[in-house]
Formats: C-alpha cells, sequence, structure tokens
C-alpha cells in the first residue's frame, strides 16, 4: 500500500463522515447505472453503515495521509468491510437481516458496504479496500467470499476475480426495486 494511503477499523465516531461519504459516492458513481429514484430509494431502505460490521471490526476505511498536507486530520476517502454474519447486504435500516455467524469452513465470507467517494475512483483505492478485507477474512478462516454487489461495483469485483451467481431485485420503499448481482469468489 502506498504511504499516503492508510487502512484502518471503522469507529462508531466516523459515522457522520462515513454517513456523507456514502451519500455522494452512491449520487455521482451510480448515476450512470442507477435512475435518481433508485438511488433515492436505495438510500433510504438499503444503504448506509451496517453498526453491526463496526461493532464486529470488520468494517475498514481507508484515509487519504499525504506527507505533506496542510489538513491537520486523515481524509476519509472510502468504506467497505467483510462480515461473518449471514446479512448479504444491507445497512442498519434494511428490514431482512440475519446476524446469525458464519461457519468459515462450510460459508463464504460477506464483502459489504463498499463506498468509494468519486474523487477518489479508479485510483486503485478500491483494489487497495477489497485486498484488506478478503486478507482479514481470510485470516480468520474463510476460504470464500460473496457479496450483493451494486451494477457500479460488480465492474470492479468482476476484474478482481468475482462471478455473477444471479440477479436480485431489492424492493426499496419507494415502490422502486433496487438490481443488484450477487458475486461469489472460490479459492484458486
Amino acid at each position: 500500500m502506498r504511504a499516503e494511503f492508510r487502512i484502518r477499523p471503522a469507529l462508531l465516531a466516523d459515522l457522520p463522515v462515513l454517513r456523507a461519504l456514502i451519500d455522494v459516492s452512491v449520487r455521482r458513481l451510480q448515476a450512470q447505472d442507477y435512475t435518481p429514484a433508485q438511488m433515492e430509494g436505495a438510500l433510504t431502505t438499503v444503504y448506509g453503515v451496517d453498526t453491526q460490521l463496526i461493532t464486529d471490526g470488520t468494517y475498514l476505511l481507508v484515509e487519504h495521509c499525504p506527507a505533506e498536507s496542510q489538513t491537520p486530520q486523515p481524509l476519509i476517502i472510502a468504506c467497505g468491510g467483510w462480515s461473518k454474519r449471514k446479512t448479504l447486504y444491507g445497512a442498519d435500516q434494511w428490514t431482512d437481516r440475519h446476524d446469525d455467524l458464519l461457519d468459515p469452513h462450510r460459508d463464504a465470507a460477506k464483502i459489504r458496504a463498499f463506498f468509494i467517494h468519486p474523487d477518489w475512483a479508479r485510483r486503485g483505492v478500491g483494489t487497495l479496500l477489497l485486498d484488506a478485507c478478503e486478507n482479514a477474512a481470510k485470516s480468520a478462516g474463510f476460504s470464500r467470499f460473496e457479496m450483493g454487489a451494486t451494477l457500479t461495483g460488480a465492474k470492479l469485483f468482476r476484474a478482481r476475480g468475482y462471478l455473477p451467481v444471479r440477479n436480485l431485485e431489492v424492493p426499496l420503499l419507494n415502490g422502486e426495486s433496487l438490481p443488484i448481482i450477487q458475486m461469489e469468489k472460490r479459492p484458486t
């Protein structure tokens, strides 16, 4: 990892910054794949922070820490995590949660809630974060990974060895539905 980036576990104190990051990421990066109504519905129904991931210590964030910066605080530019629980996707407000623990010898770890600030998109930040999540899950005994990828995120995940399993339609509170792709990565 380059010196100007640092990955660390997210803290509950980071919630306001993470919420703002998720909002701008969705509105700017997903605009080519989803309608405004789908993005609005997803932000209120399914997207956001899953504080269970923070409590579990499996939600990570990427900070930009330039060596010669006039900004005293590192800038949070991305977030994403992995889970040892059954929930495939969804933030705290998502109603279809399954917080039972997974068996690493039988189940796939869940790669969850990846959001990159648009100013940092397509600069390797998502790959750094994904590698950190996969390595942490491997350290916890998992050898397979799966996710509910957005149409936007699926492009990165395909490039990193994830294969589509099935298309899903997530019902949103505003009557819209959000197409996502269940994807998985098996050991090579």
